[in-house]
Protein backbone atom coordinates (compact mmCIF):
# COMPACT_ATOMS: atom_id res chain seq x y z
CA UNK A 1 0.00 0.00 0.00
CA UNK A 2 2.82 2.03 0.87
CA UNK A 3 4.80 1.99 -2.78
CA UNK A 4 1.48 2.58 -3.95
CA UNK A 5 0.93 5.84 -2.58
CA UNK A 6 4.91 6.64 -3.20
CA UNK A 7 4.02 6.02 -7.00
CA UNK A 8 1.11 8.16 -7.17
CA UNK A 9 2.89 10.86 -5.31
CA UNK A 10 5.73 10.39 -8.09
CA UNK A 11 3.49 10.46 -10.80
CA UNK A 12 1.23 13.73 -9.32
CA UNK A 13 5.01 15.61 -9.09
CA UNK A 14 5.67 14.51 -12.45
CA UNK A 15 2.37 15.52 -14.43
CA UNK A 16 2.89 19.07 -12.40
CA UNK A 17 6.87 19.08 -13.56
CA UNK A 18 5.28 18.07 -17.57
CA UNK A 19 2.35 20.53 -17.12
CA UNK A 20 5.01 24.04 -16.42
CA UNK A 21 6.82 24.40 -19.82
CA UNK A 22 3.11 24.37 -21.70
CA UNK A 23 2.26 27.43 -18.94
CA UNK A 24 5.36 29.09 -19.48
CA UNK A 25 5.01 28.64 -23.33
CA UNK A 26 1.56 30.19 -23.30
CA UNK A 27 2.82 33.28 -20.90
CA UNK A 28 5.48 33.91 -22.95
CA UNK A 29 3.54 33.82 -26.58
CA UNK A 30 0.95 36.01 -24.73
CA UNK A 31 3.30 38.59 -23.57
CA UNK A 32 5.27 38.16 -26.70
CA UNK A 33 2.04 39.62 -28.57
CA UNK A 34 1.89 42.60 -26.30
CA UNK A 35 2.86 46.29 -27.39
CA UNK A 36 3.98 48.24 -24.76
CA UNK A 37 6.38 51.07 -23.37
CA UNK A 38 10.19 50.60 -25.12
CA UNK A 39 8.64 47.97 -28.03
CA UNK A 40 10.12 48.42 -31.63
CA UNK A 41 8.65 46.58 -34.06
CA UNK A 42 6.65 46.81 -37.50
CA UNK A 43 3.31 46.57 -35.93
CA UNK A 44 4.21 50.14 -33.81
CA UNK A 45 4.09 51.53 -36.45
CA UNK A 46 0.99 50.18 -37.87
CA UNK A 47 -0.54 50.85 -34.28
CA UNK A 48 0.96 54.40 -34.63
CA UNK A 49 -0.50 55.14 -37.98
CA UNK A 50 -4.22 53.71 -36.85
CA UNK A 51 -3.71 56.24 -33.99
CA UNK A 52 -3.00 58.84 -36.68
CA UNK A 53 -5.93 57.95 -38.45
CA UNK A 54 -8.12 58.18 -35.24
CA UNK A 55 -6.84 61.55 -34.00
CA UNK A 56 -4.64 60.21 -31.02
CA UNK A 57 -1.26 60.18 -32.21
CA UNK A 58 -0.31 63.72 -33.64
CA UNK A 59 3.40 62.62 -34.07
CA UNK A 60 5.76 61.26 -36.86
CA UNK A 61 5.20 57.31 -37.51
CA UNK A 62 8.63 56.17 -35.73
CA UNK A 63 7.98 52.54 -34.78
CA UNK A 64 9.16 52.98 -31.01
CA UNK A 65 6.73 52.85 -28.35
CA UNK A 66 7.70 55.67 -26.47
CA UNK A 67 5.42 57.55 -23.71
CA UNK A 68 3.68 59.60 -26.85
CA UNK A 69 2.46 56.37 -27.93
CA UNK A 70 1.40 55.19 -24.56
CA UNK A 71 -0.34 57.96 -23.83
CA UNK A 72 -2.13 57.86 -27.37
CA UNK A 73 -3.07 54.09 -26.27
CA UNK A 74 -4.17 55.07 -23.16
CA UNK A 75 -6.79 57.77 -24.59
CA UNK A 76 -8.05 55.51 -27.29
CA UNK A 77 -8.71 52.82 -24.80
CA UNK A 78 -10.39 55.03 -22.36
CA UNK A 79 -12.77 56.63 -24.98
CA UNK A 80 -13.36 52.70 -26.16
CA UNK A 81 -14.55 51.81 -22.60
CA UNK A 82 -11.83 49.14 -22.04
CA UNK A 83 -8.76 48.36 -19.55
CA UNK A 84 -6.36 51.76 -19.75
CA UNK A 85 -3.08 50.22 -19.07
CA UNK A 86 -1.19 51.52 -22.45
CA UNK A 87 -0.37 48.25 -23.28
CA UNK A 88 -1.72 47.20 -26.73
CA UNK A 89 -2.85 43.12 -25.78
CA UNK A 90 -5.87 41.67 -27.87
CA UNK A 91 -8.91 43.69 -26.54
CA UNK A 92 -6.98 46.57 -27.40
CA UNK A 93 -5.52 45.58 -30.71
CA UNK A 94 -9.40 44.40 -31.67
CA UNK A 95 -10.74 47.86 -31.14
CA UNK A 96 -7.79 49.88 -33.12
CA UNK A 97 -8.28 47.40 -35.98
CA UNK A 98 -12.06 47.36 -36.28
CA UNK A 99 -12.76 49.17 -39.32
CA UNK A 100 -15.28 47.36 -40.53
CA UNK A 101 -17.02 48.59 -43.51
CA UNK A 102 -20.23 47.69 -46.00
CA UNK A 103 -19.89 46.23 -49.54
CA UNK A 104 -22.22 49.58 -50.16
CA UNK A 105 -19.31 51.70 -48.77
CA UNK A 106 -16.67 49.96 -51.02
CA UNK A 107 -18.88 50.01 -54.12
CA UNK A 108 -19.71 53.90 -53.93
CA UNK A 109 -15.98 54.82 -52.86
CA UNK A 110 -14.07 52.53 -55.26
CA UNK A 111 -16.12 54.33 -58.17
CA UNK A 112 -15.23 57.87 -57.11
CA UNK A 113 -11.83 57.11 -56.93
CA UNK A 114 -11.47 55.73 -60.60
CA UNK A 115 -13.45 58.35 -61.92
CA UNK A 116 -11.87 60.49 -60.03
CA UNK A 117 -8.18 59.38 -60.29
CA UNK A 118 -8.47 57.15 -63.59
CA UNK A 119 -4.84 56.18 -64.56
CA UNK A 120 -2.89 57.06 -61.72
CA UNK A 121 -0.97 54.62 -59.35
CA UNK A 122 -2.37 53.20 -56.11
CA UNK A 123 -0.97 55.94 -53.79
CA UNK A 124 -2.86 58.96 -55.97
CA UNK A 125 -6.13 56.78 -55.55
CA UNK A 126 -5.76 56.19 -52.10
CA UNK A 127 -5.05 59.37 -51.36
CA UNK A 128 -8.77 60.28 -53.05
CA UNK A 129 -10.40 58.01 -51.41
CA UNK A 130 -8.67 59.10 -47.95
CA UNK A 131 -9.78 62.56 -48.97
CA UNK A 132 -13.51 61.29 -48.97
CA UNK A 133 -13.11 59.45 -46.05
CA UNK A 134 -12.03 62.65 -44.66
CA UNK A 135 -15.07 64.12 -45.25
CA UNK A 136 -17.30 61.50 -43.70
CA UNK A 137 -15.68 61.69 -40.51
CA UNK A 138 -15.93 65.55 -40.60
CA UNK A 139 -18.83 67.90 -39.56
CA UNK A 140 -19.26 69.68 -42.74
CA UNK A 141 -20.68 67.25 -44.28
CA UNK A 142 -22.46 63.89 -44.97
CA UNK A 143 -21.40 61.10 -42.30
CA UNK A 144 -21.75 58.52 -45.28
CA UNK A 145 -19.96 57.58 -48.21
CA UNK A 146 -22.76 57.68 -50.49
CA UNK A 147 -23.68 60.94 -49.23
CA UNK A 148 -20.27 62.84 -49.75
CA UNK A 149 -20.00 62.43 -53.01
CA UNK A 150 -23.35 63.29 -53.90
CA UNK A 151 -23.60 65.79 -51.67
CA UNK A 152 -25.08 68.95 -53.20
CA UNK A 153 -25.18 71.46 -50.64
CA UNK A 154 -22.45 73.81 -51.72
CA UNK A 155 -23.04 72.70 -55.39
CA UNK A 156 -21.85 69.38 -57.05
CA UNK A 157 -18.91 68.34 -54.93
CA UNK A 158 -17.73 65.49 -57.63
CA UNK A 159 -17.65 66.22 -61.23
CA UNK A 160 -18.37 62.65 -62.38
CA UNK A 161 -21.77 62.22 -60.29
CA UNK A 162 -23.47 64.92 -62.77
CA UNK A 163 -21.35 63.21 -65.72
CA UNK A 164 -22.24 60.19 -65.21
CA UNK A 165 -18.52 58.37 -64.86
CA UNK A 166 -19.02 57.78 -60.85
CA UNK A 167 -21.07 54.40 -62.04
CA UNK A 168 -18.28 53.26 -64.40
CA UNK A 169 -16.63 49.84 -63.11
CA UNK A 170 -13.63 50.72 -61.32
CA UNK A 171 -10.07 49.10 -61.85
CA UNK A 172 -8.49 46.83 -59.82
CA UNK A 173 -5.64 49.27 -58.16
CA UNK A 174 -9.03 51.17 -57.22
CA UNK A 175 -10.55 48.86 -55.48
CA UNK A 176 -7.57 48.02 -53.50
CA UNK A 177 -6.89 51.51 -52.51
CA UNK A 178 -10.50 51.93 -51.59
CA UNK A 179 -10.38 48.82 -49.31
CA UNK A 180 -6.84 50.14 -47.70
CA UNK A 181 -8.22 53.79 -46.73
CA UNK A 182 -11.25 52.00 -45.14
CA UNK A 183 -9.02 49.33 -43.05
CA UNK A 184 -7.27 52.80 -41.81
CA UNK A 185 -3.97 53.16 -44.31
CA UNK A 186 -4.16 57.36 -44.86
CA UNK A 187 -1.08 59.28 -46.92
CA UNK A 188 -3.28 62.86 -46.99
CA UNK A 189 -3.49 63.39 -43.59
CA UNK A 190 -7.31 65.24 -42.92
CA UNK A 191 -7.16 66.77 -46.00
CA UNK A 192 -11.06 67.21 -47.23
CA UNK A 193 -10.07 68.56 -50.73
CA UNK A 194 -8.06 67.91 -54.09
CA UNK A 195 -7.97 69.07 -57.26
CA UNK A 196 -6.10 68.69 -60.81
CA UNK A 197 -4.60 71.75 -61.15
CA UNK A 198 -3.94 70.77 -64.98
CA UNK A 199 -8.00 70.71 -65.34
CA UNK A 200 -9.53 72.75 -62.74
CA UNK A 201 -12.11 75.58 -63.74
CA UNK A 202 -12.17 77.22 -60.04
CA UNK A 203 -9.02 78.57 -57.95
CA UNK A 204 -11.51 78.57 -54.75
CA UNK A 205 -10.18 75.76 -53.14
CA UNK A 206 -6.44 76.97 -53.31
CA UNK A 207 -7.26 80.81 -52.56
CA UNK A 208 -9.41 79.61 -49.31
CA UNK A 209 -7.92 76.05 -48.10
CA UNK A 210 -4.21 75.50 -46.55
CA UNK A 211 -2.72 73.25 -49.14
CA UNK A 212 -1.04 70.08 -47.66
CA UNK A 213 0.48 67.88 -50.40
CA UNK A 214 0.09 66.64 -54.26
CA UNK A 215 0.37 63.14 -54.62
CA UNK A 216 -0.39 61.87 -58.51
CA UNK A 217 -2.15 64.63 -60.56
CA UNK A 218 -4.01 65.90 -57.15
CA UNK A 219 -3.33 68.88 -54.99
CA UNK A 220 -4.57 68.25 -51.30
CA UNK A 221 -5.63 71.12 -49.11
CA UNK A 222 -6.91 71.05 -45.18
Amino acid sequence: MLNIKKILSLSAIILTLLAQPATHTAFAKETANLLYLGSWDGEVSTVQQILQNKGYFNHEVTGYYGQITKTAVKDFQRDSNIKIDGIVGSQTRAKLYDNSYTQDDLYWLSRIVHAEAQGEGYSGMLAVANCVLNRVTSSEFPNTIKGVIFDTKYGVQYQPTANGAIYNTPSATAVNASKSALEGVNNVGKSLYFFNPQKATSNWISKNRTYYKTIGNHAFYL
